[in-house]
């Protein structure tokens, strides 16, 4: 097997794809490759197991992860062509290593198609003001992108500043500072950092953790603009996510100034990906949703031609 021409194969049939993952996974005598999509894992190629060793090396090498260590989890990065790829590689029991690539697409890309545009000028007039806006979905929804669109817009007026683990997409309009444990610069410190670089808007990566939470809610009740993510299934988990993380209910109620909630769903020309987005800014502490609107949407993606009946069915609660 010519490993280089192997990779080169696989990640443009992924980006063609528009693959948020790669999962490289070992059952028994052969590693099976997969690949993640809006429409969930689908099967891609299976291979020997000394030939998906071969592979992984070769990707870890590129990535300037030590190749010898096979049992530690250990995280990496690549550029291939135009995309910024994360990898992340840990051992099972049987000491048989795993590697998961997340694909990084450009936030300017023209391949994403808003299905509703009303909601995303909404969410957009939502960053005229100052607090949290709490982007919510599964992992591939599309929050980053929409976060990195929507504060490549403020950068013509404003000044940005990123705190992610890792940083996703590089964007030179912005000031972007990565989480560094070793070093001491966690989301606190680092948001202490940027506090005193003055920036307008804050980008703070994934909350994930009472850590980040706080780093997050203080930025907003400081008077700035915070722009982040969660995983929800709905509006209404964002709420209920953050108290989960310690977060008393009265400063999430000083702080959060909006909740948007998207999935990305094929659409029926297949050229663009379309993106699906529903957003809640009154109050948030009692926030119930049933969906309506949600599903209004959807209907009207399917009279418009955009997506298919059966799209619309699989996604008709988020």
């Amino acid at each position: 097997m010519e490993i280089e021409k192997y990779i080169e194969n696989m990640l443009t049939i992924a980006t063609e794809k528009k693959s948020s993952d790669i999962y490289f996974l070992c059952e028994g005598q052969e590693y099976r490759i997969a690949m993640r999509t809006s429409h969930g894992l689908t099967g891609y190629d299976n291979v020997n197991i000394n030939n998906a060793n071969q592979i992984i090396n070769c990707l870890k090498y590129a990535a300037k992860m030590v190749v010898s260590e096979k049992r530690r989890p250990q995280m990496g990065r690549i550029m291939w062509q135009k995309y910024p790829i994360r990898l992340s590689t840990v051992g099972d029991v049987e000491g048989n290593e795993s590697l998961v690539m997340r694909v990084i697409y450009d936030s300017e890309s023209d391949d994403i198609h808003f299905l509703n545009g009303c909601e995303y000028s909404n969410v957009r007039s939502l960053c005229d003001r100052r607090g949290m806006i709490v982007f919510a979905g599964p992992t591939g929804s599309g929050k980053t992108t929409t976060i990195y669109k929507l504060a490549s817009e403020l950068s013509k007026e404003q000044v940005i500043m990123t705190i992610e683990d890792p940083v996703e997409l590089n964007n030179q309009s912005f000031l972007q500072l990565q989480i560094n444990e070793a070093a001491g610069l966690n989301y606190s410190e680092l948001i202490k950092v940027g506090l005193r670089h003055r920036p307008d808007v804050f980008i703070v990566g994934e909350i994930r953790d009472n850590q980040t939470a706080n780093a997050a809610i203080q930025a907003a009740l400081s008077g700035h603009l915070v722009l982040t993510t969660v995983h929800s299934q709905s509006p209404t988990g964002v709420i209920q996510r953050l108290q989960n993380l310690g977060i008393e209910q009265q400063f999430i109620d000083q702080a959060l100034t909006g909740v948007a909630y998207q999935r990305i769903l094929e659409t029926v020309d297949g050229a663009k990906q379309g993106l699906l987005i529903s957003h809640s800014a009154k109050e948030l502490k009692h926030l119930s949703y049933d969906w309506h609107e949600w599903q209004m949407y959807l209907k009207q993606g399917v009279t418009n031609g955009e997506i298919t009946d059966v799209e619309a069915e699989r996604y008709e609660f988020g």
